[in-house]
C-alpha cells in the first residue's frame, strides 16, 4: 500500500503543477499512471492486481467520462482519473471519485469566494473561466487511501 500511496503522490503533485500552471494535464502523466499503477498491482498480487488495476482504470475513465459528455471536465481530468484507478484498483476508485467531487465542490466554492472578494468581473467574452480540477482530484485520491 506505501508504493500505491507513493504513485499517487508523485503522479497527484506532476498533474497538479501542470493543471495549475498549464490549464492542462499531459498524456505523459496520465499514461505514467496507468503504467505504474498497474505495475504496482501487478507485482503486489499478481494477475489478480492487474485486473484490478484494469477494472479500476475502466471505471474511473467511466465516471468522469459523463461529467465530460455534460461540458463540465476536461478530457485530462478523466485520463488522470482513469490512470488513477489503475493505481487505486477497482475497490477504490469510487471513494476516491465521491471525496473528488467533495473537494471539487469546496475548491471551485473558494474560487469563486476569493474572485468576489476580489472583486474581478468575469469576461464574458472569453466564456468562463475553467477552474483547475487535478488538485480536487489528487485530494480526493488522497483522502480515498485513509479512507480505506
Amino acid at each position: 500500500m506505501r508504493w500505491l500511496l507513493f504513485i499517487s503522490i508523485l503522479i497527484g503533485a506532476l498533474a497538479t503543477v501542470e493543471d495549475l500552471y498549464r490549464r492542462r494535464i499531459s498524456n505523459r502523466t496520465s499514461i505514467a499512471a496507468f503504467a505504474m499503477g498497474l505495475a504496482a498491482q501487478t507485482a503486489l498480487h499478481g494477475l489478480k492486481g492487474a485486473g484490478n488495476a484494469l477494472a479500476g482504470t475502466f471505471i474511473g475513465f467511466v465516471v468522469f467520462l459523463i461529467f465530460f459528455l455534460l461540458g463540465g471536465m476536461g478530457a485530462g481530468d478523466i485520463k488522470l482519473m482513469a490512470g488513477f484507478g489503475a493505481v487505486v484498483g477497482a475497490g477504490q476508485i469510487l471513494m476516491a471519485a465521491l471525496l473528488t467531487a467533495i473537494a471539487g465542490g469546496l475548491l471551485a466554492m473558494s474560487y469563486l469566494l476569493a474572485r468576489k472578494l476580489r472583486r474581478k468581473p468575469q469576461n464574458d467574452a472569453a466564456g468562463p473561466e475553467a477552474i483547475p480540477y487535478a488538485p480536487a482530484i489528487t485530494l480526493g485520491v488522497l483522502l480515498s487511501f485513509a479512507a480505506r
